[in-house]
């Protein structure tokens, strides 16, 4: 049993029903004075003040909308004693003093998100010395400098709560951090996070989340209908990356934030948004919750644990403290609306059928929709300072059914999991694969990439969407020998060795009773099938991966090969039938050459290569 196990999520009440189940298993680790909430002895790179408030505060994304739409909770109490102590300098509960670029500052934008909707339940029981203590509290942290990134919205977001109580703030800066956000637009409603190579699944549940909360609560009406029309534009784009079952792609860092992913879809109703019928938005909506629902992500406690479809250390960042998962709570932002709000009173619709493949010039991608999954190729982003960074961002394909694989040993070639990549040895133990790119380039739905895994090795790709198969080209020129292996999906290992591998010169498939997933080469390296250690992928503990490996002598060569996955069925297999044709460079190259347009994510200042 877990806080969601027997929950439908199907109305307004199951959703209201889920916050409260979310919530119980928090009180045991409470603080007395209320303020902390201790889950794991385990730490992120901040200290364990911060990682308490963080386990304190982000439930609230959850519970403020409840209380907002007139919902039950019964403890507020709590809630307001630990506002209370958190901020009072003299209480051995204090959260500490806040600096600049602070994780405080990250979790005071609930607290300011929770005074502007829950204010007669947060905010007026308390007396005239807490209401002064955190009213300063959040004022002096405002005032420091924030990450720029998408944290500039939490200043704007801690001023909305402090407007709501009667304090002023300094509107000049409020305005700063707002004009400042703007330069984070590239178009197509996508955002990059700060400035970085990269335009992941922050983009909905952080710039627009924060941008629609932003435009159904402030007195800008000009900046509030430029972020509606953004959110518009955007969820055209962003219903690509959702699969008939409700799973969403797993693209990128902080992917234990889980069902985060549903709050656009949320902040779209908040904000009475009707980007696409509001049946199809309750859809993409309930149908992620349910498909979380279903996934072993909770610890024996019930407290959500930190990874993505099953508890996993190896797949978080630096900054995941055991609090950091209830940031999932933003999901329920809806809650805040009466049931009569039409997108309750809608009945869900199942997701359209889309065009496909699918491309999608700003982030770098081309979507397929194929049966029971949608695969993304991807160009490559870049975000190098996280654990696994080229794996969340720079594989050539990413699944919402197969996800992707973090390696766990960067010293063992042999055993790497490769899943989606191109991974190069010059001494057989260690290895290089993509990070980032020195040209990107898209032509309709062929994506096109140069990068250098060293100084002196050139790598050129280009990606081709023959659903359900997709084609990749490699031209690798190399001043040395290179050892190689390249991965196609990695798909769930069953016990007992119950599954099938056939493995044929350069043809490796893999067949269990659910899935197949296949790589056929059209050059002179040869397959096999990869045991991966365990817990490197982010849907299943443990996988197999058809490879291609091989050897590269000094000089210019071509590398091509065809890869498919997808569920077990009577359409998949005849596809394997059908192997496409191999890719064409000098067709490839005349497309991208003479149709190529730059891609928007990728236009920053390039960093150097070692």
């Amino acid at each position: 049993m877990t806080p969601l196990s027997t929950n439908p999520l199907k109305s307004r009440d199951d959703v209201a029903c889920a916050v409260r189940d979310l919530y119980a298993p928090l009180i045991p680790y409470t603080s007395p004075g209320g303020a902390r909430v201790t889950l794991s002895p385990a730490a992120a790179h901040f200290d364990r003040a911060a990682a308490d408030l963080e386990g304190f505060a982000r439930p609230l994304w959850g519970l403020a909308p409840l209380a907002a739409g007139g919902g039950s909770f019964a403890h507020w109490d709590s809630f307001r004693r630990g506002l209370a102590n958190g901020t009072d300098p003299d209480h051995p509960e204090y959260w500490g003093d806040v600096g600049d670029m602070d994780q405080r500052q990250v979790e005071l934008a609930a607290i300011g998100f929770a005074l502007a909707l829950a204010k007669p339940q947060l905010w007026d029981p308390l007396d005239a010395r807490a209401k002064a203590n955190i009213a300063a509290y959040l004022t002096a942290a405002r005032n420091r400098n924030y990450v720029d990134n998408n944290w500039k919205f939490f200043r704007i977001l801690t001023d909305i709560g402090l407007k709501n109580c009667g304090t002023k703030t300094d509107r000049a800066s409020h305005e700063s951090y707002l004009d400042d956000l703007e330069g984070f637009y590239l178009g197509d409603g996508w955002y990059r996070d700060g400035p970085q190579r990269s335009a992941e699944h922050y983009i909905p549940f952080a710039f627009h989340f924060y941008g629609l909360i932003t435009a159904a609560l402030s007195d800008d009406p000009a900046r509030a209908e430029t972020y509606r029309s953004r959110a518009r534009i955007f969820a055209e784009e962003m219903r690509h990356w959702y699969a008939p079952d409700g799973s969403a792609l797993p693209f990128g860092r902080s992917l234990t934030y889980r069902f985060a992913h549903a709050g656009f879809w949320g902040a779209l109703a908040y904000a009475d948004v009707e980007a696409l019928p509001w049946g199809e938005i309750k859809g993409y909506y309930l149908r992620n919750l349910r498909w979380w629902a279903k996934q072993p992500i909770f610890d024996r406690d019930g407290v959500l644990s930190i990874g993505y479809a099953y508890p996993n250390l190896l797949v978080s960042e630096s900054y995941n403290s055991a609090g950091s998962p209830y940031w999932a709570m933003k999901a329920f932002l809806p809650l805040a609306l009466p049931e009569t709000h039409p997108f309750w009173q809608a009945d869900e619709a199942p997701a359209p059928k889309l065009s496909s493949p699918a491309p999608l010039p700003c982030p770098g991608m081309v979507v397929q929709h194929l049966d029971g999954h949608i695969v993304a190729l991807s160009a490559g982003q870049e975000h190098i300072q996280w654990r696994g960074g080229p794996e969340k961002y720079a594989k050539f394909a990413y699944s919402t059914r197969y996800g992707f694989s973090v390696e766990a040993d960067e010293r063992h070639f042999d055993w790497a999991a490769m899943d989606n990549m191109l991974g190069l040895s010059d001494d057989g133990l260690h290895f290089r694969v993509r990070e980032s790119n020195d040209a990107v380039m898209i032509a309709g739905t062929t994506l096109y990439a140069r990068w250098h895994p060293w100084e002196d090795v050139e790598v050129e790709t280009w990606l081709v969407p023959q659903d359900p198969w997709h084609l990749r080209l490699h031209r690798v020129t190399t001043p040395r020998k290179l050892q190689l292996i390249e991965g196609g999906f990695a798909v769930a290992r069953p016990d007992f060795g119950k599954w099938q591998e056939q493995v044929e010169g350069a043809t490796g498939q893999v067949i269990s009773g659910s899935d197949i997933s296949v790589i056929h080469g059209f050059d002179s390296r040869r397959a096999r099938i990869a045991k991966p250690l365990p817990n490197t992928n982010l849907m299943v503990a443990k996988t197999l991966v058809p490879q291609l490996i091989g050897e590269l002598a000094p000089g210019s060569h071509t590398l091509s090969c065809a890869v498919l996955a997808g569920l077990n069925s009577t359409g998949l297999s005849q596809a394997l039938n059908t192997l496409p044709a191999a890719p064409d460079e000098e067709a490839l190259r005349l497309r991208i050459a003479t149709e190529g347009a730059s891609i928007d994510v990728f236009e920053l200042k390039a960093r150097p290569r070692g």
